[in-house]
Order: C-alpha cells, then sequence, then structure tokens
C-alpha cells in the first residue's frame, strides 16, 4: 500500500535495499517502512484517534535507525513531528512542549525516564510514548493508517530568530519534497551512493541534506551516535563511502587529526578518500584557509552551499564545474535569488552589496504560532533572509554577513544572542551582558560576553560561568570568550552598539 506522502512513497521502489547501518545493525527500506508503519499504528490506538490530523508529536532519538522510523510513523498516524535536540537541556526543551502544545512525546528506552518529568510538569501535560523500539512489528498491509496529503503540515524545526526565542519552522509534505529533489537533482543523487552521517538531527542539514536525500534516492545512510573523528577517518580508510558532508568545524577536527598521524597513517587516511564522488561543506561560513587544507589532504574541492531552515537550500556550488573559494555558488534548480540594496534598489550589476532574497517551492510555510513574524519575513513575496552578499560577473554569490549583529553562527549552529543574554542576566553576579559573535577560523564565530559586574566587581571567572550556563543552555551556546568591562558601549538611544564589542574581544586577542 503506497503511501501520499511523498518521501515514505519513495521508498516503496528500493524495499530490498538497505536503507540505514547504524551501531546497532543493518535496516532494509521495506524495515523502515513496516517499523514506522507499526509505530504509526500505536500512536492512533493510544490516542484513541483515527487520524493524529496535525497533532504535534515531539519525538526524541538517538541519530540512528529508530529517529528515521520514529519520525516517519509520526507522518503516517498524521501527525506533525517535532525533534527534540538529544543534547538540550530541559528548559529548552519545555519550551518547544509548550510552544507547540504537543499532545504527545515519543522516545524510545533511552531517554524515558530524562522525558518522564517533563511530561508532567511543563505548562500542559503530554502523553509520554517511550519504548517504541520494543513494539510487535507488522506489515503496512495490514496497518490501519490514514491517507495522509502531501499539503499537510510535516514538521517544525527550531531555529533561533532576532527574537530572544526561537521560532518554529513549519514545513509540509510538499516543500520537503521541494528541498530534497532539489538537492537530489543538483548533487546527482542516486541508488548506488553511500554517505556517513554524523550531524545532530534537529536541524536541516542534518535531517534534509543527508538523511531524506539518503532515503529519497535509494541510498545508504551510515548513521554515527555522535562526531568521532578517528571513527570517521576510520570509516574513510575502509572506502566504499561516496558522499560526506559537514559543517566547516567538523573539517578544521578532522584536519587537526589528520596532521598528528604519521606519514604511514596520513597516507591511507588521504588514500581512503580517493573513493567520494562529493565532500559539502555548510551551516557556517567554510574558511578559504580549511577548503584548501582539505584539498591538499584529500583531493576534493568542498562543496560549500547556502541555506536557511526557512528556505532549505537555496544555492550552491556546482557538482561539476568551478567551485570557487569564499563562495557559496549560484542559485539551486527551482529557486530564484535577487539581491537587494539598502535603499531597496535591485541589485544587477557584479560586486554591489545587497541582502539575499529568495523565492522557492521549498519555502517554509509559517512559523508556528507567530503570524506576524511570518509575514514580517516576506517582502512581495520574497523572503527576507538578513544575509549580505555580493555577486560576481559569472553569477557566483559571496556572503558578507549578517544584516542583524544578533545572530551568531558558530560551528553550524545558529544561536540567538539576545536568548543567551536572557539566560546570562539571570546569574548572581551579572549586572548587563552583551553576547557576540567574534570572527574564529575555526568555529566561524566564537560566542563572546561582555560583561558588567554586580557592584562592578570583577569576581565572575568564565569556568564558573560556563558551568552555570550549562543547565539552562545547550553546550553550543554557551560563551567561550569573556570579557568584564566597566560600562557596555551605547548610541544616543541607549541601544549597545555590538560591532565596538566585536572590536574590543579582537583588540584584546591581539594583545
Amino acid at each position: 500500500m503506497n503511501s501520499l506522502i511523498p518521501l515514505i512513497n519513495q521508498a516503496y521502489q528500493y524495499k530490498n535495499k538497505v536503507a540505514i547501518i547504524d551501531e546497532n545493525g543493518t535496516y532494509t527500506y521495506e524495515q523502515l517502512l513496516e517499523v514506522s508503519a507499526s509505530i504509526a499504528q500505536h500512536l492512533l490506538e493510544q490516542t484513541g484517534k483515527t487520524d493524529l490530523n496535525e497533532t504535534r508529536v515531539a519525538f526524541m532519538a538517538m541519530p540512528n535507525f529508530y529517529y528515521a522510523a520514529i519520525q516517519w510513523g509520526i507522518w503516517q498516524a498524521g501527525g506533525i513531528a517535532v525533534p527534540l535536540g538529544i543534547s538540550h537541556p530541559i528548559p529548552e526543551i519545555e519550551y518547544i512542549l509548550d510552544d507547540t502544545q504537543a499532545e504527545v512525546i515519543l522516545t524510545t528506552h533511552l531517554y524515558q525516564d530524562f522525558l518522564a518529568p517533563l511530561a508532567q510538569n511543563s505548562q500542559s501535560r503530554h502523553l509520554l510514548i517511550s519504548n517504541v523500539e520494543t513494539l510487535p512489528r507488522q506489515s503496512v498491509a495490514s496497518a490501519k493508517l490514514p491517507e495522509v496529503p502531501a499539503s499537510r503540515r510535516a514538521l517544525i524545526i527550531y531555529t533561533s530568530g532576532t527574537t530572544n526565542r526561537p521560532k518554529g519552522v513549519v514545513t509540509t509534505h510538499e516543500i520537503i519534497r521541494a528541498q530534497i529533489t532539489s538537492l537530489t537533482t543538483a548533487w546527482g543523487w542516486t541508488e548506488h551512493d553511500a554517505i556517513l552521517h554524523t550531524l545532530p538531527l534537529h536541524h536541516v542539514h542534518g535531517i534534509i541534506n543527508i538523511l531524506y536525500c539518503s532515503l529519497w534516492s535509494g541510498a545508504r545512510c551510515e548513521m554515527m551516535s555522535k562526531f568521532d573523528a578517528q571513527k570517521v577517518w576510520d570509516r574513510f580508510t575502509q572506502g566504499e563511502l561516496t558522499l560526506f558532508m559537514a559543517v566547516p568545524t567538523v573539517y578544521n577536527r578532522l584536519i587537526e587529526f589528520w596532521n598528528k598521524a604519521d606519514r604511514t597513517q596520513k597516507t591511507a587516511m588521504s588514500e581512503g578518500l580517493k573513493s567520494m564522488r562529493l565532500m559539502v561543506s555548510g551551516s557556517a561560513a567554510l574558511p578559504v584557509s580549511v577548503l584548501l587544507k582539505w584539498k591538499e589532504i584529500s583531493g576534493q574541492t568542498l562543496l560549500e552551499r547556502y541555506g536557511m531552515t526557512e528556505i532549505g537550500m537555496a544555492i550552491s556550488n556546482p557538482l561539476l564545474g568551478e567551485r570557487k573559494p569564499g563562495y557559496i555558488g549560484r542559485p539551486l534548480p527551482g529557486v530564484e535569488v535577487q539581491l537587494i540594496g539598502e535603499d531597496g534598489e535591485l541589485i544587477t550589476g557584479p560586486d554591489d552589496m545587497g541582502e539575499i532574497r529568495v523565492k522557492s517551492p521549498s519555502l517554509f510555510l509559517e512559523y508556528w504560532g507567530k503570524e506576524v513574524a511570518t509575514k514580517g519575513c516576506y517582502d512581495d513575496g520574497w523572503f527576507c533572509t538578513g544575509d549580505i552578499a555580493v555577486r560576481d560577473k559569472d553569477g557566483y554569490y559571496r556572503i558578507l554577513g549578517r544584516s542583524s549583529v544578533d545572530i551568531i553562527k558558530s560551528g553550524g549552529y545558529k544561536i540567538s544572542a539576545l536568548e543567551v543574554e536572557e539566560v546570562l542576566r539571570k546569574h548572581p553576579k551579572i549586572a548587563e551582558v552583551a553576547v557576540v559573535g567574534v570572527p574564529n577560523d575555526q568555529w566561524g564565530e566564537q560566542v563572546s560576553a561582555a560583561i558588567v559586574a554586580q557592584g562592578r566587581k570583577k569576581a565572575i571567572m568564565l569556568d564558573e560561568l560556563r558551568e552555570w550556563a550549562q543547565e539552562f543552555l545547550s553546550k553550543y551556546k554557551i560563551p567561550t570568550a569573556m570579557m568584564v568591562v566597566n560600562d557596555l558601549p551605547r548610541n544616543a538611544m541607549g541601544k549597545v552598539t555590538k560591532p565596538s564589542i566585536v572590536r574590543q574581544f579582537q583588540q584584546k586577542s591581539k594583545k
């Protein structure tokens, strides 16, 4: 019984092929269809519904086979999947549960005890369904599942915006198909591909670009529970992989590991990359020095691309043809891009600066529960990205930076400085704080905090601050640099001038 959900329907033509390999075993597309159908049937039985009809179902799972099976199960039951980051602290998870008004939390035995209190203690109670990996498997044909149209809302991914709280980005099954097919066409995916997956699975990069492009194509996705440079290099040297996608920080760590190896090991490691037909970098600006070093090590010119949670991927260097260092490439199939100057004029000539604006079938549907914010990010049907770029004579785009200084891109993550500031202000030794992103070769930007201490005392230390913040913030959001100041610089309107703070951090690092 085929499905109206495009991604799931696509899997029927690959039933006997291997879909996912993880630390627990090897799974075919047929097993993925069967297990996800069993989860869907169980969801409907537990909720007493014949169709979840866009009920929000939050879920938490390791990056493995059951992550995909749970998400597909939610979809086949008619629900909207809301992935929860396995590294997120309790306050962030509570916020997502309450913001989406999720009725159900779905998980494996691994996170049952962790999520049980949250199911009861947040603003509204949630039905907790756990141990889904122990459900009896049934055939897809025997499952009594609703017909879910491709126009239905499918996924809510949280991404930091210019406000102090994350916004839920909503996509439909049709939008997900558009995002996938644009990439699989541009990057030449086939059923003969095999990719190694090491990224988190609560972001578009890990969910769409890797996992679901792979499953759409009938390819094989090998999933690691977490990134480990040695294990990644060990897998590279075994050969057989054809694709790898990561953030610049990951490539930096792989380079560091290669640099420490002896000559024989280096030769074997580099030799193992010859089976790769494509290696991609994204989610943050790729330093040219990293691109050149990786080419020296691997013979591969990393393909840099550009996208956002709200738009999927929009711009990419070519699979075939010149990949320009420092450039993100040209618009992907089905994507229209324009540059708009500060005065609202359309930029037509080369090397003139403007904001990237996008039209595409891959654009998101809405910010969950935020109609005003959704309307505010469009101008005459064009999505306003907030990223400033130039375009050269060949039509290649180069990112210059954000139009807003309150979004920090660090290690492949986009972090709201306002959200971090809100948390840090709760510290008893902090009177005022401004969080900025300071340019950094390894991380893209380093999360840095300028602090005015309570009572003007410079008693707070970075290690103390970081340990305290772990209870409230994900690790990647916690500042890794700190500067205690007497006052924060402000303009005539009393607004903190963050560019001045960035310069202070840069000057401090040179001393």
